[in-house]
């Protein structure tokens, strides 16, 4: 019966009961304590079997008040009922609550039917009503911010099983890729044309031979069970990209890239420091020996530190999707959920990328 609530009736009459206890040494502590205490109660009436009816019936009240009463509102919430069913519900456990107060207080009790004819009957109702309101209103905030708990889990999950569909279709769009490119025959054409460009062009063949360990790395499947591959093989793609760069521009790029730490045996998933870098790359002004394009990489422990920055280039610029960064971001939460942070900052004239992760 019970496992289609979403509160049980055991957690819920434990924590009433948690409750009940809590305020009962409470008001022990109080008259032990606290002068004047003493004068309003003795510790024996709490032991009289008068209060002992009353502390059972709120035991029992409170546990059924809140079990039906966080269940339904649970229930309004995620049926995403309209105002009106909320406004219902409220007069109803407000309703349940007067009708306990007049029980247990007025019925119950002789000695509060004289202190209600002391400080009058209209104060009396008012602290009622208003005991009511602030019972109905803690039942709803409870549903309620369990309720806005349980959304954003289900949102969590479900952005999650996307970012799982996606990669997995991109993945398949990257292996039809490579099924149509024997890498093998590629590695291998390249590598004659290196030794067939060396008599005559040391810095061709240089390129080629630098061509070709980037088609390899690209091409070659090399990843494990996780997706990852060896940080010093993805660092090397890094340096070779710059390499073949550097010699479309005559090595005037300006761009300086630096290691710092010990990166075996450590892994990461692929593609992921090349895609800031070829950011760099495309959209740097990096012709200003002045200003030059700083790549750091630190890695301390298990954990990355990769800094990017670079002057931004003036006058027409290169169309961005932004897409690239986007997906990166995105294949970096599904492999590593918070342990990253990945910050942009873009200035005017600089352009600044901070990638973290905590447990490679």
């Amino acid at each position: 019966m019970n496992q289609h609530k979403r509160y049980s009736f055991r957690k819920v009459a434990l924590v009433v009961f948690a409750v009940n206890i809590a305020m009962t040494l409470f008001a022990v502590i109080a008259i032990l304590y606290i002068p004047g205490a003493k004068e309003q109660a003795k510790l024996k009436d709490l032991c009289s079997p008068l209060n002992l009816i009353r502390t059972g019936a709120s035991l029992v009240f409170h546990t059924l008040y809140f079990y039906y009463g966080l269940n339904a509102y649970h229930t309004i919430l995620r049926a995403a009922k309209p105002w009106r069913t909320h406004i219902l519900f409220m007069i109803v456990l407000v309703l349940c609550s007067l009708t306990y107060y007049y029980l247990s207080v007025i019925l119950v009790s002789d000695d509060q039917i004289e202190k209600m004819k002391k400080y009058g009957w209209g104060l009396s109702l008012f602290s009622f009503f208003f005991s009511s309101v602030l019972l109905c209103g803690l039942c709803m905030l409870i549903a309620y911010i369990d309720n806005l708990r349980i959304e954003k889990k289900q949102r969590q999950l479900l952005e999650r099983k996307s970012l799982l569909l996606e990669n997995k279709n991109t993945q398949a769009n990257y292996n039809f890729l490579k099924a149509q490119i024997n890498p093998h025959f590629l590695h291998n054409t390249l590598n004659f044309f290196y030794a067939k460009s060396l008599p005559y062009s040391q810095e061709l063949s240089d390129g080629i031979l630098t061509l070709s360990e980037i088609m390899r790395y690209s091409l070659t499947n090399t990843e494990d069970v996780e997706g990852k591959v060896p940080l010093s093989d993805e660092i090397a793609h890094v340096r070779n990209v710059i390499k073949i760069n550097q010699m479309r521009f005559s090595d005037k790029l300006q761009v300086n890239f630096e290691v710092a730490g010990i990166v075996e045996p450590l892994r990461i998933i692929p593609f992921v420091l090349i895609t800031i870098v070829e950011n760099v790359l495309k959209h740097g002004e990096l012709k200003d020996a002045s200003d030059p394009a700083v790549i750091k990489l630190s890695v301390t422990d298990k954990t990355l530190s990769f800094h990017c920055r670079n002057k931004k280039k003036t006058g027409p610029k290169e169309l961005s999707t932004g897409l690239g960064l986007d997906n990166t971001r995105k294949r970096l939460a599904l492999t590593y959920g918070k342990q990253f942070t990945l910050d942009v900052t873009d200035t005017e004239t600089h352009y600044t990328t901070e990638l973290t992760i905590l447990q490679l």
